[in-house]
This record gives structure tokens, sequence and C-alpha cells, in this order.
């Protein structure tokens, strides 16, 4: 009898410490998988933020994760426009393979459903996954019916959950999308959408546009953003009915902000991957009243300080739910700066003594360092150390690093241009990339201190209505020493042949590699 009531007790220590055993190990588990945010700024250039030199523009916020985070000098975009530079950071995989530009309103899903992606892969390994804010990815299968669910979209890739400009702030359809829904739409005033980018083309629908009625605009737009006018900002195409499910511009920040805190509160306690896509700073530049004159530089300025204080309120519902310890931060942008860029809002203008690109040229579009040379800022507090670093890295390099840092294995097919940078992006090395490829309206290709620009004939131009600062006809190959040029002032193709050879080789054999 004793022997029996002996043996009850041993079996019921040994479940006791099983059951301890596995909750511990929950524990631990649910401890090595820290929540990853991904905060992408629009149009953001690298002299944008108080740490590299913004002038006429605070941004406490973003300064503080810098300070106590890793400020990095030499990170990059994967593009100097933002559909292709949207791809890569999710695919891993260079834009130019999926012939990526930048999207109509109308294209659609860029990211083939099965495709792998950073979404889909954190999510199979227990991460809750969310994005937040403007996509410009494209949605459907090309024909979208806004009535009705829109899919192909985020969900079909590896989103649980997404909130969504559905392109970008100048296109239409000016609404939100929830997950497959249009927020607010009303059955009886159903939402219609024509593309063009050419309103002086018959307008199919009676909302006034730019040409029609300038007179009610909020900011004066070229001809190609006098679309449809949407509280009070004429787009690119045209827009029918939807009348109560439009956004309101002033209000976007705070909307997506809203969404985005709302996830993080009810995923609190599991790991977490969240994107959170701004539309700060790019055009239409409406911040809300609390930030209009919070710069000196007028709707920009006040964007970025519209744009700064979100980062702020982010940080603040990390600390309130005790969760910012075991969340790693990377805020980036995905292209270099624009100033004018279809709308007439004084960025030129109050540019002040302000360089939104620091010393670096070109911007947004170019293939200049700007174009992808952005603010890139890592943080994670008790596990990255406050430093600068200089380490040349690309945001298609997250995609295989927060892959490593959660020790996944990968399809080396599904990825072919990730390098894991895991060292760099927690700040425990300074050895990035040997060689990284820059896309814009050419390729450009860096190889330690040299910058090599393939020679183009297509133009462009990164501030536009007549405005140019630079010409993107480019005939000729460009060579640059960015050690003791990082302006690119000096073309070295002549003086340094040998160099640019081998690197117009080292380029080809990137671009045909399958």
């Amino acid at each position: 009898m004793i022997n029996t009531v002996v043996l009850r007790m041993y079996i019921a220590i040994i479940l006791i410490a099983v059951c301890f055993s596995c909750t511990s190990s929950k524990g631990t588990d649910t401890l090595a998988k820290p929540n990853v945010i991904i905060l992408y700024a629009d149009d953001l250039g690298y002299g944008d933020i108080g740490v590299n030199g913004a002038e006429g523009v605070k941004t406490p916020n973003i300064d503080f994760l810098s300070r106590n985070g890793v400020k990095f000098t030499d990170a990059h975009s994967t593009a100097a426009t933002c559909t292709p530079s949207r791809y890569s950071l999710l695919t891993g995989n260079y834009a130019f393979r999926r012939n990526a530009r930048v999207l109509p309103g109308d294209a659609p899903l860029l990211i083939k459903p099965g495709t792998e992606t950073l979404p889909s892969l954190l999510q199979k390994n227990g991460y809750t996954t969310a994005v937040v804010g403007k996509w410009h990815l494209g949605l459907g299968t090309g024909q979208v019916n806004w009535n009705e669910e829109v899919k192909p979209g985020p969900l079909e890739i590896g989103f649980d959950y997404s909130f969504l400009l559905p392109s970008t702030g100048d296109r239409v359809p000016s609404v939100y999308l929830e997950n497959h829904t249009v927020v607010d739409l009303d059955i009886n005033d159903p939402l219609e959408i024509s593309f063009t980018d050419h309103p002086n083309e018959p307008n199919p629908y009676q909302r006034p546009t730019g040409i029609t009625h300038p007179e009610i605009l909020k900011q004066k737009a070229d001809n190609q953003h006098s679309g449809s006018i949407v509280n009070g900002i004429s787009r690119i195409g045209f827009m029918g009915g939807g009348k109560r499910a439009e956004i309101v511009d002033e209000d976007l920040s705070k909307t997506i902000l809203e969404k985005a805190t709302h996830f993080i509160a009810q995923n609190k306690s599991n790991p977490f991957f969240l994107y959170f896509s701004f539309h700060d700073i790019h055009v239409p530049r409406v911040p809300n009243p609390k930030f209009r004159g919070k710069s000196a530089m007028g709707p920009r300025g006040d964007a970025i300080a519209q744009m700064d204080w979100v980062v702020g309120e982010i940080m603040n519902t990390l600390k309130t739910l005790d969760i910012e310890k075991n969340t790693l931060i990377i805020f980036t942008s995905d292209n270099g700066p624009v100033l004018n860029d279809g709308y007439e809002d004084q960025a030129i203008e109050k540019l002040g003594e302000h360089k939104p690109s620091g010393i670096f040229r070109g911007g947004k579009y170019s293939a200049y360092e700007a174009g992808t040379r952005v603010p890139t800022i890592s943080y994670w507090p008790g596990k990255i150390k406050p430093k600068e670093s200089h380490a040349l890295w690309s945001q298609v390099d997250i995609y295989t690093s927060i892959a490593s840092l959660l020790k996944l294995n990968l399809d080396t097919m599904s990825s072919l241009d990730s390098q894991n940078m895991i060292d760099v992006i927690l700040g425990k090395s300074d050895v990035g990339r040997e060689v990284m490829l820059e896309e814009s309206y050419t390729f450009g290709l860096r190889d330690g201190k040299w910058k090599y620009i393939m020679p183009s004939t297509k133009d462009y131009s990164w501030v536009k209505n007549d405005k140019k600062i630079e010409s993107g006809i480019d005939t000729i190959p460009q060579l640059y020493n960015l050690e003791t040029d990082p302006t690119e002032s000096i073309n070295l193709a002549i003086q340094q042949k040998e160099i640019l050879v081998e690197m117009e080789k080292s380029l080809n054999t990137i671009i045909n590699e399958k």
C-alpha cells in the first residue's frame, strides 16, 4: 500500500516537472522570437532627419532611435523608386527580376501568391503578421471590382492582417482597404475607378477634376495629378461614387497609426511582424493641422515632423505594453527625397538651408547615391549597443537577415539576391556587402569605394515641372571614387578603364543570374 502511494506521488512529481518543463520551453521559445517592426518612410532623404543634419525641422523620436541604436551611413533601399524597393524588401530579390516599375493604380498584385516572402516565412514560424499603410504593390488580377472582395492581396502572400492605402495618396482610389474590403463603402454608392495619366480625356464620372474645378483645390497640381478631386486634392485617374469611403488626407497618418497600435496591443503576448508603411512624406503632403507650422519648410517639413510623431507613438505603445525589449525595429525609407513631385506645396521655395540628400547627389528616380542611400536605423534595447556603422548593405538583405536571426531555413532559390547582414544590423560587425546593385532608370553598382553607373538613354527628372536638378540622359558610363568624391562630381571612367571594365562585368553577371 505504501509503495503504491509513493509510486503515485512519484508519478505526480514527474508530471508536474514535465508540465513545468513544457511551460518553460514555451516561454523560452516565445522570448527567442522577438517582435520585428519595419518602419518604412516614403521619399525620406538621407539628410531629412536631425542626426543627419536636417535644418528647419526637428525629428526627436527618430533621433532617439539613432542615438540608442545603430545609425547606418551607407545603407540603401534597393531602388530609387518605391514599388521596386517594396518588392525587394518583402521578397529578398531585386525588382528587375520581376520587371517591377512604379505601378499604375490598376496593376495586378506584383508578388504572386505562393511566392515565399518575409511575412509568409515568419507566418509559418509562429508569427502573426500585418501590413499597415501605403501598399503600391498591386492588387487583384488587374480587373478589380472595388465593391466586392479585392484579392489576391497582402493576405495571399503571408500577411494575417492588412489595412492599406491601395496604391499611393496621389492616385485613385482614395479609400482604405482593410483585408479584402473597402472601408465604409456604401453599397448604394458604388465605387468606380478609371485609371489614366491624362485627365484631359473624357471624364466618365460626375466628380470634379483639377482641370474642370481648379478653384476648389487645396494645392495646385500638374496635369498628370489633375484627375478626380477627393478631399480638395486632385489625383491621378478618375473616381466615381464611394463618397462615404473617401480618405481625409489630414487624418491619414493618425488612422494608420491607430490600426498599427491596435495590432501591436492585440499581439503583445505572441511574436508579431509589423510592416508599417508610412505615407509621409510622399505627395500630396497634407499634414494634420496640429503639425502645420511645426517646420520652417511648409507641408514637406511638417509631414516629416508628423512622421516623427508617429514613430514616437509606436515607441510609447511598445513601452506601455512592456514589449520594447523584445522588439527589433528597423527604420528606413523606400528611396531618396523628391521636392516638387506633382503638387505645388512650396517644397522648393521653403527649402532654406535644408539639404534633403545630405552631401550626396541626386534623389528619388536618380542613379546617383541619394537615390538609394537613405536614413536607416536599427534599434533593440538590451540587444543593440549605440554606434554608427559605415557598413554597406541593402534592404534586399533584410529577408535573409531576419531568417538568420530566427535560425530559419530558407529556400535558396526563393531569395536570389538577399545576403545575411544580421550581425551588421545588430551592430556586431562592420563588414557589409562587397558588391551591391542599385536600381533606378538604369543600374548602378557599388564595389567598396567604387560606384559604376551603366549608360542609359532614358530621361527622367527627380524634381519635376521644368525644375530638373539631374538629367537622366547619361549615354556614357560613369565611375566614381566615393571615398575621395562622395558627391559623385568627377567621372573617372576614362582614367580608371580597368576598374570600369571589371565593374561592368560584375554588374552584367548579377543581371544575367537566374
